[in-house]
């Protein structure tokens, strides 16, 4: 999850599992050598992917991968991309290399807009970083795909927090707060033909997600569903969803879904 305020898939998309933990290195620069759309390189999937994250940003989990992978399989030449909650960049600069198209990624961290620049950098391909909150730097521009991997874990309370770990996964007591509005936003800067992905969890809801996009005139399909054992964090919740009927009594398990809506 990047740091941010405010039917059948491909094989390299089954590769990569679903689990969320978050957290990043902090005091110093990370470097991992990825392959896009997967949790781990070495298989021959996708075009390799040097990631670096500096201190406070992101590390891109294998959420990200599964993204990237479908994000991937979905373009065209020369489609516009938006990746909306970048964190380090990985999800934008899989759709450069795919489509070769403008690419835009936006997030509020002044760090995740450095990550973005210098990933994109080392990877050879241009992407538009901008600072602001989810769609404000791009008011009236339009894009063929819009991606994002947002923060979905349900918190304590409904504050986003304003800094700190935390801010990369935490989005309000039904881990909706931001879903909600990329959900609302999102359809008015699609292209015609247009599509708009997003990852998150089963435990945030995903009859809401559905329902606001058709509600937007899109149509919505689920592309993958992959099913695991709670992450790290919602496990150590467990207990508060379980006391929000959020959790079933003793429920561990969680889907992680990519969601597909596209203009008609």
């Amino acid at each position: 999850m990047p740091t941010v305020i405010g039917a059948a898939s491909s094989n390299a998309a089954r590769r990569a599992a679903g689990v969320r933990s978050g957290g990043c290195v902090a005091g110093r620069v990370t470097a991992h050598n990825l392959l896009t759309g997967l949790a781990r390189g070495g298989d021959g999937y996708g075009r390799a992917m040097r990631v670096v994250t500096l201190p406070g940003v992101f590390r891109p989990r294998s959420d990200s991968w599964l993204l990237a992978a479908h994000l991937r399989a979905q373009l065209w030449p020369g489609a516009s991309v938006l990746d909306v909650c970048t964190g380090s960049g990985a999800i934008a600069i899989a759709g450069a290399q795919a489509s070769g198209g403008p690419t835009t990624a936006i997030d509020v961290s002044r760090r995740s807009v450095l990550t973005v620049r210098l990933n994109a950098r080392l990877n050879g391909v241009r992407v538009r970083a901008l600072r602001g909150d989810l769609f404000g730097p791009v008011a009236g521009e339009r894009f063929d795909a819009i991606v994002s991997n947002p923060p979905y874990l349900p918190a304590e309370g409904d504050d986003l927090p304003g800094g700190g770990p935390q801010r990369a996964w935490d989005a309000g007591t039904d881990g909706r707060v931001l879903l909600d509005r990329i959900c609302a936003e999102a359809p008015a800067h699609l292209n015609p033909g247009g599509f708009l992905l997003l990852v998150h969890s089963s435990v945030c809801g995903l009859e809401p997600t559905v329902g606001a996009l058709e509600r937007a005139g899109l149509a919505v399909g689920v592309l993958e569903r992959r099913r695991g054992a709670l992450g790290p964090l919602l496990s150590a919740r467990a207990p508060l969803l379980e006391a929000r009927g959020i959790l079933a009594p003793g429920e561990r398990e969680e889907d992680m879904l990519i969601v597909k809506a596209a203009v008609s």
